[in-house]
């Protein structure tokens, strides 16, 4: 199987998405998210992920504004939180007001509310007809949330942004969203680094002469996932940028699809 992967994926509303993110979940803000977001932008990323509830929109803002790159060489997502689905328009001006940015690229409902599911996504639609966001998305959505929304929208969400590693994550929903043309969006990709020992992802690492947390995130990329590992050490963000020069093989993908729990 040919497993050339482009840098950047396509979305159902044509807009181009870096497959390799960033993700600043528990970076404090301040110096140390700016520190992480420029090694990230100078190592070759150009796709940060924030949201409201991990209080750093402000420093990813400023980072991705005196990084010195076009604005819109870079891919900035952020989140709407539960407490603000009774007026999603207005955390999104607020969210947009941090980050001290013209438009946000991605903005997603960070996790479904039973029973709001159909009205906030119109309120997502609204933003995006503003022409302020280039898409919009979910995050934590399961089979029957996504069907929901998919049953109401005039705009499908683009991206299912999930929880997921080798080791474990809802194939019915990836399966879903390969099916919907949603891109699914893998965080916690290296298991917060609990499995980064593992025997099995420890010989394939050693075959291709990479790290364990490449061969995890390359895993992700040949199964046609965009992922966002997260980290605040600039050695471990450049290792983790190192995944477009090498192809895991048939045998020893199906090895790593092997360690699904």
């Amino acid at each position: 199987m040919d497993w050339k992967i482009d840098s950047t994926i396509t979305l159902n509303n044509k807009a181009k998405m870096p497959r390799l993110g960033l993700g600043v979940y528990q970076i404090p803000n301040g110096q140390a998210t700016e520190d992480a977001v420029s090694w990230a932008l100078q190592a070759g990323y150009r796709h940060i992920d924030t949201a409201k509830f991990y209080r750093n929109e402000a420093s990813v803002g400023k980072a991705v504004r005196e990084s010195g790159i076009p604005r819109e060489q870079i891919w900035v997502t952020t989140k709407v939180w539960p407490i603000d689905f009774m007026h999603v328009e207005k955390a999104f001006e607020t969210s947009l007001r941090k980050l001290g940015l013209e438009y946000i690229d991605l903005y997603l409902v960070h996790f479904p509310i039973p029973g709001l599911i159909k009205r906030i996504w119109g309120n997502m639609e609204a933003i995006y007809k503003s022409g302020q966001v280039k898409a919009i998305g979910v995050s934590n959505y399961n089979v029957q949330q996504l069907k929901d929304t998919l049953e109401n929208a005039s705009i499908p969400p683009s991206v299912n942004q999930m929880r997921c590693s080798v080791f474990g994550y809802n194939r019915e929903v990836y399966e879903l969203c390969q099916e919907q043309n949603i891109v699914f969006e893998a965080y916690s990709p290296l298991t917060r680094g609990k499995q980064l020992d593992n025997t099995e992802v420890a010989k394939i690492a050693k075959h291709y002469q990479k790290s364990a947390a490449q061969i995890l995130l390359r895993w992700a990329l040949q199964k046609n996932m965009v992922v966002i590992p997260k980290s605040q050490h600039q050695a471990r963000i450049i290792e983790n940028a190192d995944i477009f020069d090498f192809v895991i093989n048939d045998t020893d993908m199906q090895t790593l699809d092997n360690l699904r729990t």
